[in-house]
């Protein structure tokens, strides 16, 4: 066993999944501004390496949904339910899948615009994301319980603003009535979009669901 591995394992519980979560999190913030210098770029060779190096955090952050899942089978006494964390490691992973799955559509797309409601998403991610990082590093003190609650309401609301945005937009792309090809690769980018923002939104209602239960 490697020394790491040992010192892991020696940890209070509570502390190892405190660990996990908070790389898992601030991963996804990480991984939120990459995704930002992409919607921000003019340039397709510039989306390419930024593509794969978002590939290479969303990688990162299965390999520690993978460790959240091996401490969760390996530890008898876990500090909140097994289930919600579970649920908690799950969200997670999913919103790094959407977002990463749409900077990959840019490439194989060879979309290089920048337009604006694209760069709203990414402000709208951006700032749920930090949310996400900062709510989940109070949960374990439960005394924080009104810090929590602020937080997924502003996510909620973020999440409100993205539902404007994704109807507005695909609105003005069908409106527009330019090349059907790229309204499809548009809409698909923006369906993409929607999905990260509704599982942020997701995350945050399973965080407060550890809340009720442990209040």
């Amino acid at each position: 066993m490697k020394f790491d591995s040992f010192v892991r394992l020696l940890m209070p519980k509570e502390e190892r999944f405190r660990e996990l979560l908070a790389e898992d999190t601030k991963n996804l913030v990480k991984a939120v501004r990459v995704f930002e210098t992409i919607a921000t770029s003019s340039s397709l060779e510039d989306r390419r390496v930024r593509a794969v190096e978002l590939k290479a955090i969303e990688h990162e952050g299965d390999a520690i949904t993978k460790q959240i899942f091996l401490a969760l089978n390996s530890t008898f006494i876990t500090p909140f339910d097994r289930d919600d964390i579970r649920e908690i490691a799950t969200h997670l992973d999913d919103i790094l899948d959407y977002i990463e799955s749409v900077a990959q559509l840019f490439v194989v797309f060879e979309l290089s615009e920048s337009p604006a409601a694209l760069r709203q998403f990414a402000f709208v991610l951006k700032e749920m994301a930090d949310e996400i990082d900062r709510i989940t590093s109070l949960i374990w003190n439960l005394a924080d319980e009104q810090k929590i609650q602020a937080g997924t309401v502003r996510v909620s609301e973020l999440e409100n603003q993205a539902d404007t945005l994704y109807t507005s937009v695909i609105g003005e792309l069908f409106k527009t009535g330019g090349n059907p090809i790229e309204i499809m690769k548009w809409r698909e980018v923006y369906e993409g979009l929607e999905s990260a923002c509704d599982a942020c939104k997701d995350y945050t209602d399973a965080i407060g669901n550890v809340v009720i239960k442990n209040a």
